[in-house]
Protein backbone atom coordinates (compact mmCIF):
# COMPACT_ATOMS: atom_id res chain seq x y z
CA UNK A 1 0.00 0.00 0.00
CA UNK A 2 1.62 3.45 -1.28
CA UNK A 3 2.30 6.20 1.33
CA UNK A 4 2.59 10.11 1.38
CA UNK A 5 3.90 9.79 4.97
CA UNK A 6 7.23 11.67 4.73
CA UNK A 7 8.45 9.32 7.04
CA UNK A 8 8.01 5.83 6.12
CA UNK A 9 8.96 7.08 2.42
CA UNK A 10 12.79 8.30 3.97
CA UNK A 11 12.44 4.99 5.94
CA UNK A 12 11.69 3.15 2.85
CA UNK A 13 14.61 4.77 1.05
CA UNK A 14 17.09 4.48 3.81
CA UNK A 15 16.24 0.34 3.75
CA UNK A 16 18.60 -0.48 1.10
CA UNK A 17 22.20 -0.42 1.90
CA UNK A 18 23.49 1.23 -1.64
CA UNK A 19 21.73 3.58 -0.89
CA UNK A 20 23.04 4.63 2.33
CA UNK A 21 25.91 4.11 0.71
CA UNK A 22 25.18 6.80 -1.79
CA UNK A 23 24.06 9.05 0.55
CA UNK A 24 27.41 8.51 2.18
CA UNK A 25 29.12 9.25 -1.09
CA UNK A 26 26.67 12.18 -1.48
CA UNK A 27 27.87 13.67 2.45
CA UNK A 28 31.27 13.96 1.19
CA UNK A 29 30.35 16.31 -2.04
CA UNK A 30 28.59 16.61 -4.86
CA UNK A 31 28.79 13.56 -7.76
CA UNK A 32 27.67 12.24 -11.14
CA UNK A 33 25.79 9.53 -11.51
CA UNK A 34 29.25 7.83 -13.25
CA UNK A 35 31.02 8.56 -9.83
CA UNK A 36 28.25 7.38 -7.44
CA UNK A 37 27.95 3.85 -9.62
CA UNK A 38 31.50 3.23 -9.53
CA UNK A 39 32.12 1.25 -6.39
CA UNK A 40 29.14 -0.92 -7.51
CA UNK A 41 28.93 -4.10 -9.52
CA UNK A 42 25.46 -2.78 -11.00
CA UNK A 43 24.63 -0.88 -13.84
CA UNK A 44 24.16 3.28 -14.28
CA UNK A 45 20.33 2.22 -14.90
CA UNK A 46 20.59 0.27 -12.14
CA UNK A 47 22.22 3.12 -9.86
CA UNK A 48 19.35 5.38 -11.58
CA UNK A 49 16.76 3.48 -10.09
CA UNK A 50 18.32 4.16 -6.80
CA UNK A 51 18.38 7.81 -7.26
CA UNK A 52 15.25 8.19 -8.30
CA UNK A 53 13.88 6.41 -5.00
CA UNK A 54 16.35 9.03 -2.88
CA UNK A 55 15.08 11.96 -4.84
CA UNK A 56 11.37 11.15 -4.50
CA UNK A 57 12.45 10.61 -0.36
CA UNK A 58 13.94 14.52 -0.79
CA UNK A 59 17.35 12.85 0.66
CA UNK A 60 19.32 14.11 -2.69
CA UNK A 61 18.89 16.85 -5.59
CA UNK A 62 19.67 17.01 -8.89
CA UNK A 63 22.12 19.84 -9.73
CA UNK A 64 22.77 21.60 -13.30
CA UNK A 65 26.61 22.28 -14.22
CA UNK A 66 26.79 22.98 -18.10
CA UNK A 67 26.38 19.25 -19.64
CA UNK A 68 27.06 17.79 -16.02
CA UNK A 69 24.21 16.85 -13.85
CA UNK A 70 25.69 16.32 -9.91
CA UNK A 71 23.68 14.54 -7.61
CA UNK A 72 24.01 16.27 -3.76
CA UNK A 73 22.41 15.39 -0.19
CA UNK A 74 19.65 17.28 0.90
CA UNK A 75 19.46 16.81 4.55
CA UNK A 76 16.26 17.78 5.80
CA UNK A 77 14.19 14.28 6.07
CA UNK A 78 17.59 12.80 7.35
CA UNK A 79 16.74 15.68 10.36
CA UNK A 80 12.89 14.57 10.65
CA UNK A 81 14.16 10.78 11.00
CA UNK A 82 16.74 11.66 13.54
CA UNK A 83 14.27 13.79 15.41
CA UNK A 84 11.32 10.53 15.56
CA UNK A 85 14.52 8.26 16.93
CA UNK A 86 15.31 11.24 19.22
CA UNK A 87 12.13 10.72 21.14
CA UNK A 88 13.51 7.16 22.44
CA UNK A 89 16.92 8.20 23.50
CA UNK A 90 15.90 8.34 27.18
CA UNK A 91 14.94 4.51 26.55
CA UNK A 92 18.20 3.86 25.59
CA UNK A 93 20.13 5.54 28.19
CA UNK A 94 18.05 4.32 31.33
CA UNK A 95 18.73 0.68 29.76
CA UNK A 96 22.24 1.70 29.54
CA UNK A 97 22.34 2.51 32.75
CA UNK A 98 20.99 -0.30 33.97
CA UNK A 99 23.28 -2.38 31.70
CA UNK A 100 26.42 -0.20 33.66
CA UNK A 101 24.96 -1.19 37.21
CA UNK A 102 24.65 -4.22 35.94
CA UNK A 103 28.19 -4.53 34.74
CA UNK A 104 29.84 -3.24 37.67
CA UNK A 105 27.99 -5.63 39.89
CA UNK A 106 29.52 -8.72 38.01
CA UNK A 107 33.02 -6.88 37.77
CA UNK A 108 32.73 -6.71 41.81
CA UNK A 109 31.59 -10.01 42.24
CA UNK A 110 34.55 -11.20 39.58
CA UNK A 111 37.22 -8.97 41.82
CA UNK A 112 35.76 -11.08 45.14
CA UNK A 113 35.99 -14.14 44.13
CA UNK A 114 39.59 -13.42 42.27
CA UNK A 115 40.65 -12.53 45.90
CA UNK A 116 39.01 -15.64 47.39
CA UNK A 117 41.50 -17.51 44.96
CA UNK A 118 44.32 -16.05 46.26
CA UNK A 119 43.47 -17.21 49.87
CA UNK A 120 44.15 -20.81 48.51
CA UNK A 121 46.97 -22.98 50.01
CA UNK A 122 49.57 -23.08 46.94
CA UNK A 123 51.47 -25.37 48.57
CA UNK A 124 48.85 -27.95 48.64
CA UNK A 125 49.75 -30.13 45.36
CA UNK A 126 46.84 -30.44 43.24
Amino acid sequence: MPTSDPLSITFAALADPTRRAILARLAEGEASVKDLAEPFDMTQPAISKHLRVLERAGLIEQGRQAQWRPRRLRAGPLREVSDWVSQYRGHWEESFERLDAYLREVNEQQEQHDGDDDDRDTDRPR
